[in-house]
Protein backbone atom coordinates (compact mmCIF):
# COMPACT_ATOMS: atom_id res chain seq x y z
CA UNK A 1 0.00 0.00 0.00
CA UNK A 2 1.32 3.77 -1.00
CA UNK A 3 1.28 5.80 2.10
CA UNK A 4 1.87 9.48 1.70
CA UNK A 5 1.55 11.93 3.77
CA UNK A 6 1.11 15.75 3.44
CA UNK A 7 2.19 17.71 6.19
CA UNK A 8 1.09 21.35 7.70
CA UNK A 9 -0.75 23.41 10.54
CA UNK A 10 -4.15 24.01 8.36
CA UNK A 11 -4.89 26.98 10.10
CA UNK A 12 -7.12 27.03 8.15
CA UNK A 13 -7.48 24.86 5.60
CA UNK A 14 -7.67 26.61 2.09
CA UNK A 15 -8.86 25.74 -0.78
CA UNK A 16 -5.46 25.84 -2.16
CA UNK A 17 -4.78 22.96 0.10
CA UNK A 18 -8.31 21.17 -0.79
CA UNK A 19 -6.37 21.68 -4.53
CA UNK A 20 -2.97 19.65 -3.27
CA UNK A 21 -4.96 17.44 -1.07
CA UNK A 22 -7.25 15.74 -4.50
CA UNK A 23 -4.41 15.89 -6.58
CA UNK A 24 -2.42 14.24 -4.52
CA UNK A 25 -4.87 11.28 -3.31
CA UNK A 26 -4.40 10.20 -6.85
CA UNK A 27 -1.22 9.27 -6.76
CA UNK A 28 -1.44 6.93 -3.26
CA UNK A 29 -3.46 4.26 -1.59
CA UNK A 30 -3.68 6.25 1.84
CA UNK A 31 -3.16 9.96 1.96
CA UNK A 32 -2.59 10.97 5.90
CA UNK A 33 -2.59 14.68 6.42
CA UNK A 34 -0.77 15.85 9.05
CA UNK A 35 -1.56 18.33 11.21
CA UNK A 36 1.48 20.00 12.70
CA UNK A 37 1.14 21.01 16.44
CA UNK A 38 3.22 24.32 16.10
CA UNK A 39 2.94 26.54 19.01
CA UNK A 40 5.57 29.06 18.06
CA UNK A 41 2.71 29.80 15.21
CA UNK A 42 -0.43 30.53 17.79
CA UNK A 43 -2.83 29.24 15.64
CA UNK A 44 -6.41 30.78 15.55
CA UNK A 45 -7.90 27.70 15.48
CA UNK A 46 -7.30 24.77 18.50
CA UNK A 47 -5.94 21.62 16.89
CA UNK A 48 -9.31 20.00 17.29
CA UNK A 49 -10.61 22.49 15.46
CA UNK A 50 -8.66 21.81 12.61
CA UNK A 51 -8.94 18.64 12.39
CA UNK A 52 -12.24 18.17 12.03
CA UNK A 53 -12.45 20.81 9.32
CA UNK A 54 -10.00 18.69 7.68
CA UNK A 55 -12.05 15.62 8.09
CA UNK A 56 -15.10 17.57 7.18
CA UNK A 57 -13.40 18.72 4.02
CA UNK A 58 -11.56 15.23 3.25
CA UNK A 59 -14.27 13.19 3.80
CA UNK A 60 -15.82 14.11 0.20
CA UNK A 61 -12.57 13.84 -1.54
CA UNK A 62 -11.97 10.35 -0.40
CA UNK A 63 -15.29 9.29 -2.05
CA UNK A 64 -15.26 10.98 -5.00
CA UNK A 65 -10.86 9.65 -5.48
CA UNK A 66 -11.56 6.66 -3.54
CA UNK A 67 -8.43 7.19 -1.28
CA UNK A 68 -8.64 6.69 2.21
CA UNK A 69 -7.84 10.44 3.72
CA UNK A 70 -7.30 10.51 7.31
CA UNK A 71 -6.05 13.43 9.82
CA UNK A 72 -2.98 13.03 12.03
CA UNK A 73 -2.10 15.48 14.65
CA UNK A 74 1.69 15.63 15.03
CA UNK A 75 4.35 17.71 16.90
CA UNK A 76 7.67 15.87 16.08
CA UNK A 77 10.08 15.37 13.21
CA UNK A 78 7.94 15.09 9.92
CA UNK A 79 10.33 12.41 9.40
CA UNK A 80 9.25 10.92 12.50
CA UNK A 81 5.73 11.02 11.59
CA UNK A 82 6.20 9.57 8.36
CA UNK A 83 7.63 6.60 10.38
CA UNK A 84 4.76 7.24 12.60
CA UNK A 85 1.91 6.51 9.77
CA UNK A 86 3.93 4.51 7.31
CA UNK A 87 4.34 6.90 5.19
CA UNK A 88 6.89 6.28 2.05
CA UNK A 89 6.63 9.98 0.44
CA UNK A 90 6.15 13.04 1.77
CA UNK A 91 3.57 15.22 -0.39
CA UNK A 92 4.96 19.22 -0.09
CA UNK A 93 2.80 21.69 -2.02
CA UNK A 94 4.90 24.81 -3.78
CA UNK A 95 3.38 28.20 -4.63
CA UNK A 96 6.04 29.90 -5.61
CA UNK A 97 9.76 30.02 -5.90
CA UNK A 98 10.07 30.89 -2.81
CA UNK A 99 8.69 27.96 -1.43
CA UNK A 100 10.92 25.64 -2.96
CA UNK A 101 14.11 27.28 -1.69
CA UNK A 102 12.55 26.42 1.86
CA UNK A 103 11.64 23.06 0.61
CA UNK A 104 14.46 22.29 -1.01
CA UNK A 105 16.70 22.87 2.18
CA UNK A 106 13.80 20.64 4.19
CA UNK A 107 14.14 17.80 1.65
CA UNK A 108 18.03 17.76 2.43
CA UNK A 109 17.78 17.86 5.93
CA UNK A 110 14.45 14.99 5.90
CA UNK A 111 16.85 12.73 3.37
CA UNK A 112 19.66 13.50 5.63
CA UNK A 113 17.64 11.89 8.48
CA UNK A 114 16.04 8.81 6.22
CA UNK A 115 16.93 8.30 2.17
CA UNK A 116 14.04 5.73 2.22
CA UNK A 117 10.94 8.51 2.60
CA UNK A 118 10.52 10.47 -1.03
CA UNK A 119 9.34 14.27 -1.68
CA UNK A 120 6.90 14.60 -4.35
CA UNK A 121 6.35 18.50 -4.90
CA UNK A 122 2.75 19.79 -6.67
CA UNK A 123 2.85 22.81 -7.94
CA UNK A 124 -0.27 24.39 -7.00
CA UNK A 125 -2.97 25.08 -9.48
CA UNK A 126 -2.21 28.75 -11.15
CA UNK A 127 -5.46 30.28 -9.59
CA UNK A 128 -4.82 28.98 -6.04
CA UNK A 129 -0.76 30.29 -5.90
CA UNK A 130 -1.42 33.50 -4.04
CA UNK A 131 -3.67 31.53 -1.21
CA UNK A 132 -1.85 31.81 1.66
CA UNK A 133 -3.74 30.91 5.25
CA UNK A 134 -1.80 33.84 6.64
CA UNK A 135 -3.59 35.94 4.44
CA UNK A 136 -6.44 34.43 4.75
CA UNK A 137 -6.53 35.23 8.42
CA UNK A 138 -5.66 38.49 7.90
CA UNK A 139 -7.98 39.58 5.05
CA UNK A 140 -11.08 38.08 7.35
CA UNK A 141 -10.21 40.21 10.43
CA UNK A 142 -9.80 43.37 8.28
CA UNK A 143 -13.71 42.76 7.43
CA UNK A 144 -12.53 41.43 4.07
CA UNK A 145 -14.05 38.78 1.89
CA UNK A 146 -12.13 35.43 1.92
CA UNK A 147 -15.18 33.04 0.30
CA UNK A 148 -12.72 32.57 -2.79
CA UNK A 149 -10.09 31.19 -0.34
CA UNK A 150 -11.98 29.14 1.25
CA UNK A 151 -15.05 26.53 1.65
CA UNK A 152 -18.61 27.86 2.99
CA UNK A 153 -17.63 25.55 6.13
CA UNK A 154 -14.30 27.25 6.75
CA UNK A 155 -15.48 31.04 6.18
CA UNK A 156 -18.34 30.43 8.22
CA UNK A 157 -15.86 29.32 11.22
CA UNK A 158 -13.54 32.07 10.56
CA UNK A 159 -15.91 34.71 11.04
CA UNK A 160 -17.47 32.65 13.68
CA UNK A 161 -14.10 32.45 15.80
CA UNK A 162 -13.41 36.77 14.78
CA UNK A 163 -16.90 37.67 15.85
CA UNK A 164 -17.43 38.42 12.33
CA UNK A 165 -20.79 36.70 11.99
Amino acid sequence: MRIGLYPGTFDPITIGHIDIIRRASLLVDKLVIGVAINRDKGPLFTLEERVAMIEAECAKLSKETGTEIVAHPFENLLIDCAHDVGAQIIVRGLRAVTDFEYEYQMVGMNRALDDSVETVFLMADLQHQAIASKLVKEIARLDGDVSKFVTPMVNDALKDRLGKA
